[in-house]
């Protein structure tokens, strides 16, 4: 048995504080249809991400460090492409944020998402395109904004 979460690492040049705020603006990167319903950016917040007819799943934010670490609990799902369709249920989604040198690091992790479960290969390419894709560019754009307003 595999038992390795799924995880990746962007390291960007924004501050740790930029960063979390991207992060906890969940409906501007996590995108699906309708996709996020529900605040994001407060411990103990629910919301709901809806990608029809493939997935839906219930999150609450049980970790809230500003610009070091946000945590959400899985607390529904389904997942509908799968035997299995509860696989996300119970799991936890984490982001950790650290400086490194000059660049701020994120280091994503979906516990609970390990190889073994039918929905791994899907969930884990999905996950790669919204952090290193959506999120990524989100963060970027940060950068941008700040400076087109000096």
């Amino acid at each position: 048995m595999t038992t390795s979460d799924y995880n990746t690492t962007l390291l960007v040049d924004q501050t740790p504080k930029q960063v979390f705020a991207a992060i906890n603006n969940v409906s501007g990167w996590w995108t699906g249809e309708p996709g996020i319903e529900g605040s994001t950016d407060k411990l103990g917040d629910e919301f709901t991400y809806r990608y029809k007819p493939y997935h839906y799943s219930k999150q609450r934010i049980t970790e809230l460090i500003p610009g070091k670490k946000i945590v959400w609990l899985v607390e529904e799902s389904s997942i509908n492409f799968v035997k299995d369709k509860s696989e996300w249920s119970g799991t936890k989604i984490k982001f950790e944020i650290a400086k490194k040198g000059k660049k701020t690091e994120v280091r994503f992790t979906h516990e609970g998402l390990i190889p073994d479960i039918e929905c791994y290969e899907a969930c884990s390419n999905g996950w790669g395109t919204y952090i290193k894709g959506s999120l990524q560019s989100l963060i970027t754009k940060i950068n941008v904004k700040a400076n087109k307003k000096r």
